[in-house]
């Protein structure tokens, strides 16, 4: 991959951040700038489940992602409960 990945937002997403507490999305913002900028990064522990992707925002946080070369349309973030939803699909 060259250069920066370009991240989208989804409503879903914005809203589900908007939601969740001061220090998570101290972690979400973290994460996202090594999702953006080195997506090989270890803290990520990025998994495919599906079609989606899923990397760690902590042990309890995770976020959805969809991935079509350089750009990554993020779906959600929240709960490891997340994961659940996707595995079902």
């Amino acid at each position: 991959m060259a250069g920066k990945i370009e991240l989208v937002l989804t409503a879903e997403f914005k809203e589900a951040y908007k939601k969740l507490p001061q220090g998570i999305k101290k972690k979400v913002r973290k994460q996202l700038h090594y999702l953006q900028d080195n997506p090989t990064h270890p803290s990520l522990q990025i998994h495919k489940l599906n079609d989606e992707r899923e990397f760690y925002i902590d042990i309890f946080y995770r976020c959805f992602f969809l991935r079509q070369a350089d750009k990554f349309t993020l779906l959600t973030v929240g709960t490891h409960k997340l994961v659940d939803r996707y595995k079902r699909k």
